[in-house]
């Protein structure tokens, strides 16, 4: 009885906030406390056009000859240094698109290798990316100024998801979702240490996936068939963890991506509800944006998501293939 009544106080807290943000923008607590910022959505991003107008020529040269653009497939992460550069994985393509809005350039990265399960991205350095792909078992390193690819590590990592650089700690801290744990590693590919096993325990995970690191070197992991998230410091020592499988808001059902804004909030994209949850630092639920469709502000199959240091949110909306693009902003 007690089980019921948890999942029916759940439904009716659902009912509840989608009636707040259907009448408005602004995000509330589970207490109903107007938390003073609203998300606003900017744009969608599928092609060269999307991000530099066409002057005349290209347009009647795409009149007479159709337009030979570029455009995204399947896109499933994304890294942005800034709203200028911005990195997008796509598994269509089989490799890295570049947005360089400086050089007025959007193009796949020129590298020969196709890449069929590319995941995760994260940058060391302005012109160091490193990505994985499980496929092969890799970490790749890619030098944007000599536009070289390397294999990372000399040795296989199990099926490597999740990527991010921990600017605290020089580190890299690598999802295996084959071994249900996280790789730390340092710049010169050297394992410093593992966090966790398979299970469903503190600490333990069951298939996890996405990863971020905050500017402080906390860490957070979508783990994903325990349907929650789980939080670490910067030593992989375990703080806490928020989330279960459910159907209504508040739980999880496919977690995939997972940032964290300027204010500490949490965002995870969840591909089986087409829609980003928002909790705060504490796990609470707050609210979500997002609904099932091809229109603006609408998802299907999002996975990835990615928070730049202007509270820019991009949303890898795989199945639309686009990337959608929201501000956070302060009332």
């Amino acid at each position: 009885m007690k089980g019921f009544q948890k999942i029916l106080d759940k439904r009716v807290c659902f009912i509840l906030q989608l009636f707040i943000f259907q009448i408005g923008t602004d995000l509330y607590s589970q207490s109903g406390q107007n938390l003073n910022f609203s998300i606003e959505f900017i744009k969608s991003i599928s092609k060269q056009s999307d991000v530099f107008e066409k002057n005349i020529l290209d347009a009647i040269s795409d009149f007479v000859f159709g337009s030979g653009e570029l455009t995204l497939v399947k896109p499933v992460n994304m890294f942005a240094y800034d709203s200028n550069k911005v990195w997008i994985l796509d598994q269509g393509f089989k490799g890295i698109i570049e947005i360089n809005k400086n050089e007025k350039k959007f193009d796949q990265l020129d590298i020969e290798k196709t890449f069929p399960s590319i995941v995760g991205l994260c940058q060391i350095n302005e012109n160091e990316l490193l990505f994985t792909d499980s496929y092969y078992n890799d970490v790749f390193h890619y030098n944007l100024k000599e536009e070289m690819l390397s294999i990372f590590c000399d040795y296989k990592i199990n099926k490597p998801t999740g990527i991010a650089f921990n600017n605290s700690k020089n580190e890299i801290w690598i999802v295996q979702t084959g071994k249900h744990n996280i790789l730390i590693i340092n710049k010169k590919g050297k394992i410093l240490k593992t966090i966790g096993s398979r299970g469903k325990e503190k600490g333990e995970f069951n298939f996890p996936t996405s990863i971020w690191i905050d500017k402080k070197g906390k860490a957070y992991v979508v783990d994903a068939m325990n349907f929650r998230v789980q939080i670490f410091d910067s030593e992989g020592e375990f703080i806490s963890m928020f989330g279960e499988q459910g159907d209504a808001s508040g739980f999880f059902a496919r977690p995939k991506g997972i940032a964290t804004d300027s204010y500490g909030n949490i965002y995870v994209v969840d591909g089986l509800f087409h829609n980003v949850q928002i909790f705060d630092k504490d796990g609470n639920f707050l609210n979500y944006f997002g609904s099932q469709g091809k229109s603006e502000k609408e998802f299907w199959l999002p996975q990835g998501i990615f928070i730049d240091q202007n509270d820019r949110i991009y949303i890898a909306d795989s199945y639309n293939s686009r990337i959608q693009i929201f501000q956070l902003r302060a009332k």
